[in-house]
């Protein structure tokens, strides 16, 4: 079942957003699972959007983003949090 997750980064910025996205880029199969995925700018910091494939899909990304975070400075959520379970979804084209 596909799971939508929200993720809240108060305080961070698109440039310390875009420091992380290339490190992970490094080991694209960090992002196994992952369907879609939006980063939102806002007032106070990011917003993060993902679809992903499983829970199964996204506990082993979380396993693996917190320490790449760390490592350009950077801890966990901070906001409002979340996930849920998906009826459905589609992408146009595919």
């Amino acid at each position: 079942m596909a799971i939508f997750m929200h993720v809240s980064l108060p305080g961070v910025t698109t440039d310390q957003y875009d420091t992380l996205n290339a490190k992970l880029q490094e080991t694209p199969e960090i992002f196994d699972g992952c369907i879609a995925h939006v980063c939102v700018p806002g007032s106070d910091g990011l917003d993060i959007y993902d679809l992903w494939e499983s829970e199964r899909h996204v506990q082993a990304f979380s396993e693996k983003v917190g320490p790449v975070a760390e490592s350009v400075g950077l801890s966990g959520p901070g906001g409002d949090s979340g996930s849920s379970s998906v009826h459905n979804y589609w992408i146009p084209g595919a």
